[in-house]
């Protein structure tokens, strides 16, 4: 037999060559991200000289319950573990945000409209009467003098005596009050709220006390200033802090409760030992029955609860006279820490039946995919209209009907909110990441492992954020209202759907589509142990990623994170083709062909199937083809493989600019089905169209791109072949006109 060569094939690489609008979206993130150095490697593990500071809190607080206030005195500890010598250091004086020269409003947009809420126009021109923000009484050193300080807005300066040296450490103390914020008339994440009815407050208490900012091998200080939306960014630390409530409030905090007799009835006290060895249901500590009657008394003596916390980057707590409380344990490694719920009789029965068992799940999920939970208790808070994290505790929405009954909806608001909040402990409170520069590395990872704790524990429910069809509405939307999630915080227009729900999408798909569960999984929870405790950045977690998992990644950051591409594949043509033999010589001389059989090749090529097959032939193979090699490949056996087999060439082009995976469902005429993956790297040398021959065994009848809309691809309707044509108006009328 004649030697063969399959020439057709030999068009696909000409056309592979013709490059057009090349973007480098496969070029590697060297010259963008950070150089590596001795304290953050190439690998994404922190280096052999990595350092951070450390800042411990020594805490007495009061709660005035009759002007809604507090006042505290705070001593900080604060330890030079960097290489620097520090002349002054900076705190964050976030209470600021609510005095009446803070910056926020000043630059915040607004306008006039007809028929505004009193509520709203109120809000936008100030006309609420508060006086807000820290009032500073004095900053001493430990031997009781006064240190020179400088408020800037949002942020403190304290000059030092002597400069801290590397290496030692510094104690001073700061005595301080603010006035507590409505959250109802002003929002923002520390307040409280008030309940006419029975004229009590329940308060939600954070960013409470002069917290010290980070200095790291990065930045130095950080220093940008808090205008309500960029979150925190703190330093490790030990907390010992005593609350000062009225006598008949409960108390939640950050930590361990370290004097319950003295707070704590004997029947609460039994109940609460009994929590710590309960794994199957909540143990009521303090049921509604009582806590309604709490309400009624309104006494004027005081309790002081003292609270301890290790290793964390902050404190949080909540107190009032409604609260309900219960928990249970839960099983995490060798420890069991507390799942706790506190909840006012507003939130009921929701918040008995729900809140500490999505705690318990919560911790538990999170713990497998990344650490386990390091913490003796998660607790969640009930307040109005909130979610809002800290160590050990987050404060959460989700209420039901006065009369106690609540939609499927607001079922799955508060369990979202919920394992939301409860996860922001791994996300940034023990992995802990700049919230203030890059929201996406707290409130988009940990709202894709939200994800996967919701698919896991609560799968009867639609779930949608951080799945790819979920994004598409915000991914077709309009770009000039889009910012890459490389992007300051208080620069983003769309805050949710980009660095909550567009991060969370983007590594579901970098899971389930990209790179698969099993080493997906085993590379994040290789920097969640790397960076446990530590203050990760960006390319940490990038080359962690590829470091752990030996899959190269940059293409996936560059277009995700450092772009508004989206993904929009187009199906363009689909080409059916048979290898001609002397069979089908004989058949197409045939008078009596059926639709469907082999036909000419200039037949309606790639827009159906209804004209069958184009005729492709294979030729010798000329002698210059092989070179210096002197061994002949079987090309008689070659050619019978392709004998009676059926070559698919498909034409995709990328209108969106997003590079991803091409997934591919064909439908065989006997109505079976096949899923075949493509890597994103067909991209790489022609970024904007790619063709390739598929050979099967069987006729196909469709052909789809991404049928599982895995891909947050924004236009389904040209992923399919053949196209599903559209009645035009002219059809429409004659069909009319014939009936």
């Amino acid at each position: 037999m004649q030697k063969l060569a399959v020439l057709f094939f030999f068009a696909g690489f000409a056309a592979m060559g013709q490059q057009a609008g090349w973007q480098g979206k496969f070029e590697q993130l060297e010259q963008t991200l950070p150089t590596p150095n001795e304290y953050r490697t190439g690998s994404g593990a922190p280096g052999p000289r990595y350092w951070q500071q450390r800042a411990d809190y020594t805490m007495s607080i009061e709660l005035n319950d009759d002007n809604q206030s507090i006042s505290g005195t705070e001593t900080i500890t604060y330890y030079n573990n960097s290489p620097d010598v520090l002349k002054y250091l900076w705190l964050q004086l976030d209470q600021n945000l609510f005095a009446q020269d803070s910056n926020t409003p000043k630059v915040s947009s607004s306008a006039v409209r007809d028929s505004v809420a009193t509520k709203t126009i109120a809000g936008q021109l100030g006309l609420y009467d508060f006086d807000g923000g820290f009032k500073i009484k004095s900053i001493k050193d430990a031997a009781g003098k006064a240190m020179p300080y400088l408020i800037n807005a949002t942020m403190m300066r304290v000059d030092l005596a002597q400069p801290l040296k590397s290496g030692e450490k510094v104690a001073f103390t700061i005595d301080w009050s603010f006035n507590i914020v409505d959250r109802n008339l002003l929002g923002g994440r520390s307040g409280m709220e008030f309940f006419p009815e029975d004229g009590n407050y329940v308060y939600t208490i954070a960013q409470f006390f002069p917290r010290m900012c980070v200095y790291d091998d990065v930045v130095g200080w950080q220093n940008k200033q808090f205008l309500g939306r960029g979150e925190f960014t703190l330093p490790f630390g030990d907390y010992k802090v005593k609350i000062t409530v009225p006598a008949d409030h409960m108390v939640a905090a950050t930590g361990m409760l370290k004097n319950p007799a003295a707070v704590l009835s004997k029947t609460e006290l039994e109940r609460f030992e009994k929590a710590k060895t309960t794994y199957d249901k909540p143990v009521v500590i303090r049921t509604q029955a009582e806590a309604t009657e709490r309400e009624k008394t309104k006494v004027k003596e005081k309790k002081t609860w003292e609270f301890e916390a290790a290793n964390v980057r902050d404190f949080a707590f909540a107190s009032s006279r409604k609260f309900i409380w219960d928990a249970m344990a839960v099983k995490i490694g060798n420890s069991s820490p507390l799942a706790m719920s506190y909840y006012p009789k507003e939130g009921n029965p929701l918040w008995e039946k729900e809140s500490t068992i999505a705690v318990k799940n919560t911790i538990e999920v999170y713990s497998k995919y990344t650490i386990d939970y390091p913490y003796p208790q998660a607790t969640s808070v009930h307040a109005a209209s909130i979610g809002m994290e800290y160590p050990m505790i987050c404060f959460n929405f989700g209420r039901p009907n006065k009369d106690g009954t609540y939609s499927n909806a607001t079922l799955m608001r508060m369990l979202g909110v919920v394992i939301h909040e409860v996860g922001h402990n791994f996300f940034p409170m023990i992995i802990n990441n700049d919230e203030r520069q890059t929201t996406w590395m707290d409130e988009g990872v940990n709202s894709f492992v939200q994800l996967l704790t919701e698919l896991e524990r609560y799968a009867h429910l639609d779930w949608s954020r951080g799945k790819p069809a979920g994004l598409v509405p915000y991914m077709k939307g309009d770009k000039s209202l889009m910012r890459p999630l490389m992007t300051n915080s208080e620069q983003v227009i769309q805050f949710g759907p980009e660095q909550y729900a567009k991060a969370a999408t983007a590594l579901y798909i970098l899971r389930e589509t990209v790179m698969g569960p099993q080493l997906f999984d085993k590379a994040f929870k290789e920097y969640a142990q790397r960076w446990a405790f530590k203050h990760p950045k960006p390319a940490d977690f990038f080359r962690t990623m590829e470091d752990a998992s030996a899959v190269d990644l940059d293409w996936f950051w560059r277009g995700w994170f450092y772009t508004t591409d989206n993904c929009d594949l187009t199906l363009d043509k689909v080409k059916w083709y048979r290898m001609r033999t002397a069979q089908t010589d004989v058949e197409k001389k045939q008078k009596n062909v059926k639709a469907g059989d082999l036909a000419p090749s200039n037949a309606n090529p790639g827009q159906d199937f209804s004209n069958g097959p184009e005729l492709f032939t294979v030729i010798p193979t000329d002698e210059r083809f092989y070179g210096e090699f002197k061994n002949r490949v079987d090309e008689k056996a070659i050619a019978n493989k392709l004998e009676n087999k059926n070559l698919y060439e498909i034409t995709l082009s990328n209108k969106g600019g997003l590079v991803m995976p091409v997934i591919i469902e064909w439908t065989f005429k006997d109505g079976s089905k096949e899923i075949e993956h493509l890597p994103a790297e067909i991209w790489r040398i022609n970024e904007n169209t790619f063709t390739k021959v598929f050979v099967k065994e069987k006729e196909v009848a469709a052909v789809v791109i991404d049928p599982r809309k895995e891909t947050s691809d924004v236009n389904a309707e040209d992923n399919v072949f053949p196209r599903v044509q559209q009645p035009s108006k002219f059809d429409e009328l004659k069909k009319k006109g014939s009936n």
